[in-house]
Formats: structure tokens, C-alpha cells, sequence
């Protein structure tokens, strides 16, 4: 009888796993990920990326407040130079990075945990990135109220998820805890501000990096022993 020759299973390339820790409300994360993704289209790895839930203010009202009250009761009379100077930069840098921002017309500073559950059921259906896109895109340049589940269910079906399933799990509480028990999560790992991407569980490229500092970080994930 003839021996059976042993076959070796070819493995394919090594996939780098991004987690990048977010929040819909935060202009740097839009910016941010446009970045990582201008970096991994002209990566020649396989990169795989998943958001991550994050809530920059987690005392707003659950139905949101009026944009003008929200930044007054936070910078009272007016912003700093310093915001105004970081405002300017991010309305400078977003047309290179084919965003729009209309942070004087913005009406609503919504309460963002509805958002990080429509996120993490988009996900789970691999459609992650399109979703935030269109959450970044609603809330900064549409004006619209990213809190409201209705316009939550809306934007659902702009990306092909069910509209109306969405709608009847926003009603009701489903994934609120895995939600909040995922932001704690990623704090006692000492995220503290966002963006902030995750290669491989090893190390993190904290802010909106340009994408040369993302290929940089692709080509280090790269070389980091598999586990």
C-alpha cells in the first residue's frame, strides 16, 4: 500500500486586524479614518479594520441638546483660541481628505449610544465602515440629529442593513450594556481619547495621523509574531 503523503495547508497572507476606538460626534475620527483608509488602499497588506464604541460625553441627555446650549455650557462665553485654532485646522485639512465639515450649522448635540448600537450591529454584517460613513456624513455635513432613531433606521437603509428591524431593536434596550461595558473596556485599556487605532492588540497610533504614520504602523503589524 502507498504511503498518503501529507499535505500542507497553504496559508495566505497574514491579515492585520485595526481596532480603531471611536466616536460619530468626533470631527478628529472622521478625519482620522480617512487617513487609515488613504494608508490601507495603498498598503500591499490585507488590513482588517473594526470599530470600536467610545462616548466623548456620556452625560448628554438621552434625547440630545440644542448644539449652541451644549457648547456654551461647556465653554461658557466662548471657545478658546485653542479650539478655534483647532477648528480651523480640521476645516482645513477636510477637503483633502473629501469631508465637509458645518460645525456653525450643526443643531443637535446628540447623545451617541444609539449610534455606537446601530455601529456594532453593522459590524456584525460587516458593514462598519460604510455605516460610520454615513454617520459621519449625517451628523457633520447633512445637520442631522444622529441621536433620533429614527434617522438612525433611516441611514440603516442606506447601506442595505433592514430599516425597520432596526428601528423596533432601537425601541426596545437591546446591547446598551455590551455597549457601555465596551467602552469601559477599551478605558481600563487607557484609551482616553479618539481616535485611537489598535494594531493587533500590540500597539495603538493615537489621533488623526497622517496616513504615512498608518503605513508605517501596517509594515510594524506586519512583522509582529503571530499568536
Amino acid at each position: 500500500m502507498a504511503k498518503s503523503k501529507s499535505r500542507k495547508r497553504k496559508s495566505g497572507p497574514k491579515a492585520i486586524t485595526v481596532d480603531i476606538v471611536s466616536d460619530i460626534v468626533c470631527p478628529w475620527c472622521w478625519l482620522g479614518s480617512r487617513y487609515f483608509q488613504q494608508a490601507a488602499a495603498k498598503s500591499p497588506h490585507k488590513v482588517e479594520l473594526t470599530w470600536r464604541p467610545y462616548m466623548l460625553d456620556p452625560n448628554v441627555p438621552e434625547g440630545g441638546m440644542a448644539y449652541a446650549n451644549y457648547m456654551k455650557a461647556k465653554f461658557g462665553d466662548g471657545p478658546s483660541d485653542r479650539f478655534k485654532a483647532m477648528r480651523q485646522a480640521l476645516e482645513e485639512a477636510a477637503p483633502g481628505a473629501g469631508i465637509n465639515f458645518r460645525f456653525g450649522d450643526i443643531p443637535m448635540r446628540p447623545n451617541t449610544l444609539n449610534a455606537h448600537r446601530l455601529m456594532k450591529w453593522a459590524g456584525g454584517q460587516g458593514k462598519g465602515t460604510p455605516m460610520a460613513e454615513s454617520l459621519f456624513k449625517a451628523f457633520f455635513d447633512d445637520l442631522k440629529d444622529v441621536g433620533d432613531p429614527a434617522v438612525l433606521a433611516s441611514l440603516a437603509g442606506d447601506v442595505d442593513l433592514d430599516a425597520d428591524l432596526t428601528a423596533e431593536l432601537l425601541s426596545g434596550d437591546k446591547d446598551k450594556q455590551s455597549v457601555m461595558e465596551e467602552i469601559a473596556f477599551f478605558q481600563r485599556l487607557g484609551v482616553t481619547g479618539v481616535p485611537c487605532f489598535i494594531y493587533g492588540g500590540q500597539f495603538a497610533v493615537q489621533g488623526a495621523q497622517p496616513p504615512e504614520a498608518h503605513l508605517q504602523a501596517i509594515e510594524k503589524a506586519a512583522k509582529l509574531p503571530e499568536t
